[in-house]
């Protein structure tokens, strides 16, 4: 099911993430999307963002958000989402995440809408 408006796409991408569906995750991503997987590390386009979510997947993460949109201009909105995350660390203990998202999204001629910038980290991880 495709988001058909800005608010719908964090819901989307947490059912997905949970359920451990890498390709419903890359189907929210425009293909020349830019995605910061981790403070300071920018990735861009689905092949990238693809291999940065599949490793992230193999930690077994488990999310929970609560998302709003700021603002929208006719095809794009600025979404933002508050989320909690636990997974298995590298060193195979239970770790914790959490954070406040910026996202870019833009509509598709179809009417989806989808990813073209998304900031888990906020404003204030710097790439």
């Amino acid at each position: 099911m495709p988001a058909r408006n800005p608010a719908e796409i964090d819901t989307l991408f947490v059912n997905a993430l949970n359920a451990g569906d890498l390709d419903a995750l890359i189907a929210l991503y425009e293909p020349q999307a830019a995605l910061m997987p981790s403070p300071g590390k920018l990735v861009n386009g689905t092949a990238a963002i693809r291999d940065a979510l599949a490793g992230f997947l193999a930690a077994k993460p488990s999310m929970s958000l609560s998302a709003r949109t700021l603002a929208q201009a006719g095809d794009t909105a600025l979404v933002s989402a508050t989320w909690q995350l636990s997974l298995t660390g590298s060193d195979g203990k239970p770790a914790t995440m959490s954070g406040t998202s910026v996202e870019v999204l833009r509509r598709q001629p179809d009417g989806r809408w989808l990813f073209a910038i998304d900031f888990p980290f906020g404003a204030a991880a710097t790439a």
